[in-house]
């Protein structure tokens, strides 16, 4: 069965960093693209950044220059680096993929992680 965890969440101070890590095993490193979306209480859930095998990555416009995807296929883990965290980032993050990165980027990924929270804090 494919499994995603995630970790690395946790409390910080505005402006910090922290590095989130997805660790892949079943079959879901046989699938195109990756992913991290968030979702914030009251708040739909939203894209954070994809990346596909190849290394073709996408951002939203809320986190660009501040927050790197990247993945390691030798440890099968994904990561998701984030420098500059604002009060607004605050949310759980959830590791996702499937074979399509439109379906990714689109939050509708087939397969999910339980999450991890990220709390920003002044």
């Amino acid at each position: 069965q494919v499994q995603l965890v995630e970790s690395g969440g946790g409390l910080v101070q505005a402006g910090g960093s922290l590095r989130l890590s997805c660790v892949a095993s079943g079959s879901s490193f046989r699938f195109n693209a990756m992913g991290w979306c968030r979702q914030a209480p009251g708040k739909q859930r939203e894209l954070v950044a994809a990346i596909t095998a190849g290394g073709i990555t996408n951002y939203a416009d809320a986190v660009k220059g501040r927050f790197t995807i990247s993945r390691d296929n030798d440890k099968k883990t994904m990561y998701l680096e984030m420098n500059g965290l604002k009060l607004e980032d605050t949310a759980i993050y959830y590791c996702t993929a499937d074979v399509q990165l439109q379906t990714v980027v689109a939050g509708a990924g087939a397969y999910w992680g339980q999450g991890t929270q990220v709390t920003v804090s002044n």
